[in-house]
């Protein structure tokens, strides 16, 4: 290997680093200090900053204000979608209420483990819940949901994009299934809003997820989309902050925060894709030029322009990460969210990956700051380390 060394971070779809503009926004917003819910002039400034972002993160998504609620997170907006299902009613619930006909709760097994491991604590608790398989590209089969959507389902949640292949679902063609059904219809984006186009009326969408830290934003804040008019019951009670649908003093900093990164995502976002898009198509050519013996994983072009999910026969994803690492660059092996586990990726499994080759995946998430010298330097560095793996691995090639 060479001596020349560089930082690279390829794992934006685990967070991004914060954009020098929300940066100065949120340094700006520091000397606002009063509690947003006071009525006093130090109240009504947090309360303005407040708003002000509430109106950037709806037009955003072609919202209302009043149907954006600020969250702790993406997992927290999508734990209180799917615990409304399990709701038995209170006076915390707006109307309409639920149809306590319609329990039954329908996702795929590829979701983000927030949504997994919601959905499976609600099922033990006995609310009727349904994990739709997807093709070898991690695409939903729609004739199996247009199936096994019935009088019975009050929801499907399905991601809009995944967060360890890429693979974009089509959520308008659901979303339209679900409601000829009757049903209402979820769609966790926090790996789509700020990387493609998300409207929410032409999506037509009951309830949208999405996260600041996934778009150059601060950690610890994040937002639910709520159509005005559907059922809805708080997952946080306590005060009447978000117009009594989630309890706790409001993140102002935060929030701030979200606002400028919706913004700037606004500005950016476009010319950001195509640049995106070319960067990973030299980065897969480069990986298919250099090292034999490999399979992309995800749908060829219903993907996130940055992502990229390769896997590598007879070497392990976490040995490929560590020699990574050592040369300055940052890579994953998955989800960020379930990094502490040894267990393959679900996701990967899903897609009928063989759980050798699942063990010997990596992604690679490019973003705003990612070059074409950076990814000049990775085909470099990762031909070398594949080398090394493999020469060093007891992992079988045949198993």
């Amino acid at each position: 290997m060479t001596k020349r060394k560089r930082a690279v971070y390829l794992d934006h779809n685990a967070t991004t680093p914060l954009h020098p503009q929300v940066q100065n926004a949120m340094r700006k917003a520091m000397s606002v200090f009063g509690n947003p819910s006071s009525l006093h002039q130090f109240g009504r400034q947090a309360r303005k900053l407040i708003e002000d972002a509430r109106e950037e993160a709806a037009a955003f998504i072609n919202a209302r204000p009043e149907e954006i609620i600020f969250v702790g997170s993406g997992s927290e907006a999508n734990n209180t979608v799917i615990n409304l299902f399990s709701c038995q009613g209170s006076r915390s619930c707006e109307v309409p209420c639920l149809d306590s006909c319609r329990k039954e709760i329908i996702t795929t097994s590829i979701e983000h483990p927030c949504v997994l491991e919601a959905s499976a604590c609600i099922k033990e608790k006995g609310t009727a819940v349904e994990f739709l398989g997807v093709d070898n590209y991690g695409k939903l089969d729609l004739k199996q949901l247009e199936e096994k959507v019935s009088g019975r389902t009050g929801l499907v949640s399905v991601m809009m994009a995944n967060n360890e292949i890429g693979t974009i679902q089509d959520i308008g063609r659901i979303s339209r299934i679900v409601h000829e059904k009757g049903a209402l219809f979820h769609s966790d984006a926090v790996q789509a809003v700020g990387k493609l186009p998300v409207d929410v009326k032409a999506l037509d969408v009951d309830y949208l997820s999405f996260s600041a830290h996934k778009i150059y934003g601060p950690k610890g804040v994040g937002a639910l989309y709520v159509r005005k008019g559907v059922p809805f019951c708080p997952f946080i009670l306590g005060g009447h902050q978000e117009r009594g649908r989630r309890a706790g003093t409001e993140n102002t900093l935060g929030i701030v925060g979200l606002g400028r990164a919706v913004a700037l995502r606004r500005a950016e976002m476009k010319d950001e894709a195509v640049r995106l898009a070319s960067l990973k198509k030299y980065l897969k050519e480069g990986i298919e030029k250099n090292i034999p013996d490999i399979q992309f994983n995800g749908h060829p072009q219903d993907s996130l322009p940055g992502t990229l999910n390769v896997s590598f026969s007879g070497a392990e994803g976490e040995s490929i990460l560590l020699y990574l690492d050592m040369e300055g660059i940052a890579v994953s092996t998955g989800s960020a969210c379930a990094s502490g586990s040894l267990d393959p990726s679900h996701v990967l499994l899903a897609t009928g990956v063989r759980q050798s080759q699942a063990h010997g995946s990596i992604r690679m998430s490019m973003g705003r700051d990612t070059t074409m010298r950076d990814v000049e330097y990775i085909i470099e560095k990762l031909t070398a380390v594949i080398a090394h793996v493999r020469k060093i691995s007891t992992v079988s090639t045949g198993s």
